[in-house]
């Protein structure tokens, strides 16, 4: 019996599963975040390594290596960092060089968000990114530059915007928007012109500003224009993004396919009713939906595919 790794990689976790050769989950275990950028590669490996013990320990699997490792990990969007990624899976004898893929997170994302089928997934969580692949295996990625270039509708975007209305609705350039009072009260602030202390000096981390998000959604719930302005906004240029994979796929001009995945769509029809009708706008024949599997799931239906297509 043949079996494979799946290992979702992030800033805040570490996703593994081992499945065997007929799809069955025999195992899954998590440790801390090998997202390299973050934590550096001797912490990467440590502690992809440590889930993988768990996992297999789990599984009552030997250390010897798997038919093949998929490793969809964040913070991978160069040559270099697969090198760096797969010199670890190597490290660690997860599975024989021939016999380990890398690629980034998106990419986990979309295989088990559709299962495994073509077309695309939009990611949003404390970033945003959105990735497809067509039946013939040709993939493409728009959006997901970070914060400061285009991570448009996710819970740090939204958090930026709710900082930029707090201080517009502060200084009278805005109608009142109860996110002024919230954006203090939730930074622990007593003026609003400390915000810039807080923002410039202290730093304010990214995850910092994504915990802000849940405030934007509160506040639409309760029917502030500026709040419900920004979530719109986003699901745009979310949109956005999604019909330039489309085009760029080939995918624009008949049925396709896209899986929602992140934190934010979990907010409910507050975020999923603007998404799907700015995606419809752009794109009539997109079905849009929930995630069907997760994506260490994904990771580990990848694997499986390499196994197969070596049969």
């Amino acid at each position: 019996m043949k079996h494979v790794l799946g290992v979702d990689g992030g800033g805040t976790k570490t996703h593994v599963v081992i499945l065997n050769e007929d799809g069955h989950l025999l195992a899954e275990a998590t440790s801390g975040p090998s997202n390299y950028d973050d934590v550096g590669e001797a912490v990467a490996r440590e502690n992809i390594g440590r889930a993988v013990d768990a996992a297999r320990a789990s599984a009552n699997l030997s250390a010897v290596p798997f038919d093949a490792v998929f490793l969809g990990m964040a913070g991978v969007v160069s040559a270099h960092d697969r090198r760096v990624i797969h010199n670890i899976a190597e490290a660690l004898k997860l599975a024989p060089a021939d016999a380990i893929a890398v690629d980034h997170d998106c990419r986990i994302a979309l295989a088990g968000g559709l299962s495994g089928r073509p077309g695309i997934v939009q990611i949003a969580g404390t970033g945003s990114s959105t990735f497809g692949m067509n039946a013939v295996g040709e993939g493409w990625r728009a959006g997901g530059w970070g914060q400061l270039l285009a991570d448009e509708g996710s819970g740090c975007w939204l958090g930026i915007q709710a900082m930029i209305g707090a201080v517009r609705s502060y200084d009278g350039r805005l109608p009142h928007t109860p996110l002024q009072e919230r954006i203090l009260a939730a930074l622990a602030l007593d003026d609003m012109n400390e915000i810039m202390h807080k923002l410039y000096v202290e730093q304010l981390p990214r995850s910092e500003m994504a915990r802000l998000a849940p405030l934007v959604i509160e506040t639409a719930h309760e029917g502030d224009p500026y709040a419900r302005s920004l979530i719109e906004r986003g699901c745009n240029e979310m949109a956005d993004c999604v019909l330039a994979v489309a085009r760029r796929l080939h995918m624009d001009e008949g049925p396709s396919e896209l899986a929602l995945v992140g934190g934010i769509f979990q907010a409910g029809e507050i975020v999923l009713q603007p998404m799907r009708a700015a995606v419809h706008a752009r794109l009539p024949h997109c079905r849009v939906l929930h995630a069907e599997q997760p994506p260490v799931l994904g990771a580990g239906i990848l694997a499986l595919k390499m196994v197969r297509s070596k049969v």
